[in-house]
This record gives structure tokens, C-alpha cells and sequence, in this order.
């Protein structure tokens, strides 16, 4: 069930960035507020890993984005989305998550003109116009939101 939560939430952030191309702070500073509010009253994450394994994911988490964000390649948003993302469940989610968003971005850039084919007409004019609008900087909580999703079929 709170997987289920976690993912309604990354389905709005997803729908947001890739609308916006950057996520509100009341859905990454809300969720992740109340994630850590979560942890200091039951003494586990949300998803019912330890503190101390949601502490390691959110060092993970800083470790591996925090480069990232210095070099200009993911946005504060991504950031505090996966920081979020990391008090809300452990460690092995955020790694999951991680490894799942590298993975299906590689699928995306080797089959992205086949599925791109496979797309219903009305997606694609969507989608045409989104990426005309504002080309210069790609969505990146599409990838994660696929990377949890496969991180919560694996683990679970």
C-alpha cells in the first residue's frame, strides 16, 4: 500500500517535470517533511526500513546527486525529490531506484524511434509540442519513477 502511495507521488512529480521540466517544492519538500516527521515518531521509514537504513540512503542519495548538480546536469528539484525518495524508504530502494532510472535510460536512447512508432497519434502531438516548447533541459523523474517501479516489483 505505501508503495503504492510513493508511486501516485512520483506519477504527479513525473507528470509535473515532464510539463514543466522542473518538480514544486511542495511535492519534494512536502513529501520529504513528512517522511522525516514519519521517521522521528515511528522510528522506521514509511516503506518499514529502519531509520538508520533511510539515513543511508539519503547519504547515498546526496553522494550520487549531488555532483550531478554541481556540474549543471540535474536540477535542485531532482534532488530533493530523491532525498525525499530516501527518507521515505532505505537504502536499497534508492539504489534500486538509481540503477532502474540508468537502466531504462539506455533502453530509451537504443529504442526510442521504435517507440516512439508504437505511440498513440494523440501522445505523440503532445509530447512533439512538449519537447518544442522547451528542448533544452530533459526530464529526468520519468527515468526514476521507472527505476522505483522496478526497484518495488524486484525487492517486493
Amino acid at each position: 500500500m505505501q508503495s503504492i502511495v510513493l508511486l501516485m507521488w512520483l506519477a504527479l512529480c513525473t507528470e509535473q517535470d515532464v510539463r514543466e521540466r522542473q518538480v514544486s517544492d511542495l511535492l519534494t519538500l512536502g513529501v520529504g517533511g513528512a517522511a522525516l516527521i514519519w521517521l522521528f515518531i515511528t522510528g522506521h521509514s514509511w516503506l518499514g526500513a529502519e531509520a538508520s537504513d533511510a539515513g543511508w540512503g539519503l547519504a547515498i542519495v546526496m553522494l550520487l546527486t549531488l555532483p550531478g548538480y554541481m556540474l549543471g546536469r540535474l536540477g535542485a528539484s531532482d534532488v530533493k525529490l530523491l532525498a525525499a525518495l530516501a527518507l521515505a524508504s532505505s537504502h536499497h530502494y534508492v539504489l534500486g531506484t538509481f540503477i532502474g532510472a540508468g537502466v531504462t535510460v539506455v533502453v530509451w536512447m537504443m529504442f526510442r524511434r521504435r517507440l516512439w512508432t508504437l505511440l498513440n497519434p494523440k501522445v505523440k502531438k503532445r509530447l512533439q509540442a512538449l519537447a518544442q516548447q522547451l528542448n533544452d533541459k530533459q526530464p529526468f523523474v520519468p527515468y526514476v519513477i521507472a527505476g522505483f517501479l522496478l526497484t518495488s516489483v524486484w525487492i517486493q
